[in-house]
């Protein structure tokens, strides 16, 4: 096995295991010592991807998030030359009922790491995340205008920023317990659809 195969094959190790006990336990209960025996790394071998626990869990959060974004280009590339926006849409709009989990995975590691956000250097490492957050669904976007599924017209900056400020604060009030049904994750996915695909109500399309 080749050095680089063997560097992804642990740290996939690595977060597998992580994520694992953050699931059965929370984050503020996963310790260190609960991930080396869980993963069978050593502390070094730990330290070389990453320097604190929280910054593990975030390399969580980055993995989750380039997951469903290879489920969206995988999608898109699979339409060949006819391109569509449904497909793609939709590997989005389905995960969306996560958002307000409060047994996911992502969701828990948001709740612990902002509590923690008087800490300036777990305040960057959120921002951070937030930024990158913010970029796939960009990309995602102009991915859309290139394929003239998405008019050019639409700011894709701009609206990947008004997603993502929905997207947190869905997260957020399903992490604090309110339930509202004034506006669902299912209101969130269609109002995506009527603003990157102007024009689909009238034309009778429910876009889920």
């Amino acid at each position: 096995m080749k050095q680089e195969e063997r560097r992804e094959q642990t740290k996939r190790l690595l977060l597998e295991a992580t994520e694992d006990l953050i699931r059965e336990q929370g984050c503020s209960q996963t310790t260190l010592n609960d991930i080396m025996k869980r993963s069978g790394l050593s502390k070094g071998a730990i330290f070389h991807y990453v320097s604190s626990k929280d910054e593990l869990f975030v390399h969580v959060l980055r993995a989750k998030l380039a997951e469903q974004n290879e489920q969206f280009m995988s999608e898109v590339n699979k339409q060949g030359d006819v391109k569509q926006f449904d497909g793609p849409m939709n590997t989005i709009t389905n995960s969306m009922s996560r958002l307000e989990s409060r047994d996911d995975v992502s969701n828990l590691i948001f709740m612990y790491l902002i509590g923690k956000s008087d800490q300036p250097e777990i305040a960057d490492i959120v921002a951070g995340f937030y930024r990158e957050a913010t970029a796939t669904s960009k990309q995602w976007i102009v991915t859309g205008q290139e394929a003239g599924v998405i008019p050019e017209s639409i700011d894709a900056e701009r609206t990947a920023e008004l997603f993502e400020l929905l997207s947190f604060g869905l997260r957020m009030r399903g992490l604090i317990g309110v339930n509202s049904h004034a506006f669902s994750t299912k209101d969130y996915a269609e109002f995506i659809i009527d603003i990157l695909r102007p024009g689909h109500r009238k034309e009778g399309k429910d876009g889920l």
